[in-house]
């Protein structure tokens, strides 16, 4: 029989919502060695937060997440918050012996993410988790499971862009663009999910930044609530190119400004022996290109992920064919999150703050690239 495992929640917006609905669902879906009770949220907006406590099926909620520090009935602590409270609240509560799963990117800068990644290791008892939530797609979930099996052979080139549209004139000035609590705009926004998935699929670290450039095309915002304006401080595009330690060359393109993109997180490698394509949008789909086939035979053959039992996360889910959403990512997380907990093997590599840092040095990398126009290798990079 599972045990329970008490959970506590910081954040109420988009993410708390995202959040919430995997601690709701994953123990009726996955079979666990430990079970998920809903104990706390942790909000700001004190007004707000009750009724999104009761919606969302939190058992208690407080405006003061240090309450968690102390309180010996809290195992799991999730961090759902702007990028810049990440590194105090994460270790102020492995500090207190928590485990914490923190959303990405793990800080608004390196050093914090730094920071993070040393009280990590000194908290020997507790787990640590980052929510890069695209790895627990089943169709990057399989082309992981074909690329251990070597189907590409040696691998040449990563290509990925993750391009949404939302970002325009008329968007004001949120937090998401101002440095003081992003850090970074659409790159450690956007860039940070497709370098771990690069680092991930390919199972190497990129050593070095080629090249990159960076823009802030809007430069004033509209403040919420106001007629006034004031500075958007952040990227809103970064492009750049890096190596694979095993030679193979990437691209990576983020931005918030390409029209008629509303969530196009896209990633293909071209191998030896094949080639492997996703994308976001149609995310329960693989594509895969078998260089081995006969030339008259050659072609892109499309994988229904949520198909076959050998699938991951199908054993799951509903019958083949019956596609998942966005939402089921998280959920599949989660439950990966607890057989962790429950000293279970996950279905695939759970990105923890060391992993999590590996992907912020990068990031810093290609900014230092951007800025200083050269390349940086990612040993001068700490």
């Amino acid at each position: 029989m599972a045990r329970n495992i008490n959970c506590a929640l910081i954040g109420q917006a988009f993410m708390g919502r995202a959040h919430s609905n995997a601690y709701r669902q994953v123990a009726r879906f996955f079979d666990l060695p430990v079970e998920p009770i809903m104990h706390s949220i942790a909000g700001r907006n004190g007004e707000t937060l009750p009724g999104f406590a009761r919606a969302q099926g939190w058992q208690n909620w407080t405006t003061n997440w240090r309450d968690y520090i102390d309180d010996p009935e809290i195992d799991l602590v999730d961090v759902s918050t702007p990028n810049d409270v990440h590194r105090e609240m994460s270790i102020a509560l492995l500090e207190a012996g928590k485990n914490v799963a923190c959303e990405k990117p793990l800080a608004s800068t390196l050093d914090e993410a730094r920071e993070m990644r040393d009280a990590a290791k000194k908290a020997k008892q507790a787990k640590t988790f980052v929510w890069f939530n695209y790895r627990r797609s089943p169709a990057i979930a399989t082309a992981w499971k074909m690329l251990r099996k070597k189907r590409l052979g040696q691998i040449y080139h990563v290509r990925a862009s993750y391009l949404q549209s939302w970002g325009g004139p008329d968007t004001p000035l949120l937090w998401r663009f101002q440095k003081k609590h992003a850090g970074t705009g659409a790159h450690g926004d956007l860039n940070a999910h497709i370098v771990d998935l690069a680092r991930f699929l390919v199972g190497e670290e990129i050593t070095e930044i080629h090249g990159a450039i960076e823009r802030t095309f809007i430069k004033q915002r509209v403040k919420p609530g106001t007629k006034k304006k004031g500075r958007s401080d952040v990227d809103d595009a970064v492009l750049f190119l890096a190596s694979f330690k095993g030679g193979a060359t990437a691209s990576f393109e983020a931005t918030r400004l390409a029209g008629g993109h509303l969530n196009d997180n896209t990633i293909e490698i071209n191998g030896e022996k094949g080639s492997l394509k996703w994308n976001l949008e149609n995310l329960n789909e693989l594509w895969f290109h078998d260089n081995t086939d006969a030339p008259a035979e050659q072609g892109w053959r499309r994988i229904m992920a949520t198909s076959g039992e050998n699938h991951p996360y199908y054993h799951a889910w509903w019958p083949d064919g019956h596609i998942i959403g966005y939402e089921h990512t998280f959920t599949n997380e989660l439950a990966d999150i607890l057989m962790v907990l429950g000293r279970k093997k996950p279905t695939i590599p759970l990105p923890d703050f060391e992993d999590a840092y590996q992907t912020q040095r990068v990031l810093e990398a290609a900014l230092i690239s951007a800025r200083e126009r050269c390349a940086i290798k990612l040993g001068s990079v700490k």
